[in-house]
């Protein structure tokens, strides 16, 4: 089918879900809300993706609780149970639904989490990705060893060797080893099978890599990053990245910025993803949709997290001030021990001084009270309507290359996809952009990218791996120094 205002093919819409936690963007408080560590939530949550044929489903992960004056914040928690444990539950009640995990590059060892997604992806029959992080701050250092933080420049530099040193790793099997001959005795064909040696600035590991290739070859690979670095970094090693520009300008401003930087790095347009995280509230009609919308961003937005949120910007505590006043008469402190230890609002805000003149000035304008301004100030919902509103807006992005798709965040767990899958789907499909049943067995099918070959796509990123005819044979693991 052809798009009638642009007369080119219509894009096929990518479609996950997005299993949120305890968060800021989630209604826990709500009757209908249920647990977010409770397996069946989980179950739940996927099987009603899997029902509604999404790509895949994704999860998050929080490596501390998040905590503000010293006590853990428990309208922001972002805990969970561990990630791949979760994940591989979740495969043995999927058949098809992708399964996506976020996993940290500056806490964790290549080996060890390349023999997990390696395990994961055998295990649910090609369907795992890695969604690459890193960790910018020391609050959570501290749950670590090594304690402390890199830099932004470090961080990045660690993940792509790490990122590279993992694909060496996945590699070193080329699939073919294994023949199992009963009658010979013989059981692998190559007695080079996994080994690898990596010599680079952030790791020095030798040894055999002992999952061997999995249906995929690699996991899916993600990326989060939206500054300049994080842009560079998936533009050259990512199968998708998970954005936060999900407002049609700003969505359309990244996608050509991003896909721009393809041809830099010798890959086409079509080899990276763009799917922004987005909310929705649905509705008999458009108005009542708002008017859940409004009750929602209400109920997101308490009295006792509006006071928290502002905290974040004025680095004092803000306790005895009404959430329903004004604004504080005092300005922020710009001091570097932040009372909002370990949240994104310390590198948002970068300038509180600023941000503050800027909210009296809105505040006073629109006669805004503390929570009022918050509530105006913070996330909406990306999509709100009816079913047919919002599966034309959600086409009318990706037709127009705001994104790829979207990867949707329900604010009630685990029934608020309920909705979506059961009136928005099959609108969409009726219109032509999203599949009727899956037509691929593994993730990469669904998201139309290929499957890599170990015998001739090589790591693009820094370190040295020797070539597996002249690597060290003699380990039975990994070695890291």
């Amino acid at each position: 089918m052809t798009n009638p205002t642009t007369g080119k093919p219509l894009k096929q819409i990518h479609l996950a879900a997005h299993f949120p936690g305890v968060n800021n963007t989630t209604v826990w408080s709500d009757p209908r809300a249920g647990s977010h560590i409770d397996f069946s939530s989980f179950t739940h949550f996927a099987r009603t993706a899997e029902r509604a044929k999404f790509d895949f489903l994704f999860l998050a992960e929080g490596l501390r609780l998040r905590e503000q004056g010293g006590r853990i914040y428990d309208l922001d928690v972002v805990g969970r149970p561990d990630t791949f444990t979760v994940l591989s539950a979740l495969a043995a009640v999927t058949e098809h639904l992708g399964l996506t995990g976020t996993i940290n590059s500056t806490f964790n060892e290549p080996y060890e989490v390349a023999r997990q997604f390696a395990s994961l992806d055998h295990l649910s029959g090609g369907r795992a990705a890695w969604n690459v992080v890193t960790s910018w701050d020391a609050f959570t250092g501290e749950n670590f060893r090594r304690g402390g933080f890199l830099p932004e420049g470090r961080r990045y530099s660690r993940a792509r060797e790490f990122l590279s040193t993992a694909t060496e790793l996945f590699d070193s099997w080329h699939g073919d080893e294994i023949v199992a001959d009963r009658e010979s005795g013989l059981f692998l064909n190559d007695a080079q099978a996994g080994a690898f040696v990596h010599r680079g600035q952030h790791f020095d590991i030798t040894g055999r890599f002992n999952v061997p290739r999995s249906p995929q070859g690699r996991p899916v690979i993600f990326q989060a990053g939206d500054s300049e670095e994080g842009r560079e970094f998936a533009a050259a090693e990512a199968d998708a990245i998970f954005s936060r520009h999900s407002a049609l300008e700003a969505g359309r401003a990244f996608y050509t910025d991003v896909k721009g930087r393809l041809a830099h790095h010798g890959r086409s347009r079509d080899q990276l993803l763009i799917l922004p995280a987005a909310t929705f509230v649905l509705g008999d009609t458009d108005a009542e949709a708002q008017e859940l919308a409004r009750e929602a961003r209400r109920r997101q937005v308490s009295g006792q997290t509006a006071i928290a949120y502002l905290e974040h910007v004025w680095n004092r505590d803000l306790s005895a001030y009404d959430p329903d006043g004004p604004l504080p008469d005092i300005d922020p402190d710009p001091g570097e021990h932040t009372i909002a230890r370990g949240r994104a609002a310390v590198r948002m805000f970068r300038d509180p001084l600023a941000v503050a003149r800027q909210w009296r000035e809105r505040a006073a304008a629109e006669n805004l009270s503390i929570r009022e301004l918050v509530i105006e100030t913070t996330g909406r919902q990306s999509f709100v309507g009816s079913p047919a509103t919002v599966a034309n807006t959600i086409d009318h992005f990706v037709q127009t290359d705001a994104a790829d798709g979207f990867i949707l965040v329900p604010h009630l767990t685990p029934g608020g996809l309920d909705a979506f899958a059961d009136t928005v789907v099959p609108l969409l499909q009726e219109r032509g952009v999203f599949r009727h049943d899956y037509t691929g067995t593994t993730l990469r099918d669904h998201l139309g990218l290929a499957h890599p070959d170990a015998r001739t796509s090589r790591p693009r990123t820094s370190g040295t791996a020797t070539p597996r005819a002249t690597s060290c044979s003699a380990a039975s693991g990994g070695r890291t120094r």
